[in-house]
């Protein structure tokens, strides 16, 4: 049954209770082989403290610290055709993009594109192994 948050905190202030919102990000990543999937996005995530959540096909999900998203996999018949709308920015929190791409791609990443630059941020365009795009950066703040 749905529940409206709006209509919650409403009678919670009614009543004078305590009421806390939580927000959780859930980011769903298609894959024709979750298992493999999960493999390479727990190795690529390991400096953020990822983990196996659970695996109930055709789901597997992936969790990192209490303020992270969490990645989801599920499983799809076909692979990817196209351009990602949606990607992964990823900052582990280290000023040597090279050393984190070089890690990415013995992990089974592919590097799509050279470094590029703007207002500061430094960044390099990947793919997993299914071909998704995501973008391994480096903030003005970690120089």
């Amino acid at each position: 049954m749905p529940v409206c948050a709006a209509a919650e905190i409403r009678s919670c202030r009614r009543a004078r209770a305590p009421y806390r919102l939580a927000m959780q990000i859930v980011v769903t990543l298609d894959c024709v082989d979750t298992q493999a999937q999960s493999e390479f996005w727990l190795a690529a995530l390991a400096p953020l403290e990822y983990r196996r959540a659970f695996d109930a096909p055709p789901y597997l999900s992936i969790t990192g610290p209490a303020s992270a998203p969490t990645l989801l996999l599920q499983k799809v018949p076909e692979r990817k055709g196209g351009k990602n709308r949606m990607h992964l920015d990823l900052d582990f929190g280290t000023a040597d993009l090279a050393a984190e791409v070089h890690r990415l791609e013995r992990l089974g990443a592919r590097q799509l594109s050279g470094e590029l630059t703007e207002h500061g941020f430094r960044w390099v365009v990947l793919a997993d192994p299914e071909g998704n795009e995501f973008c391994l950066f480096v903030p003005p703040s970690a120089e």
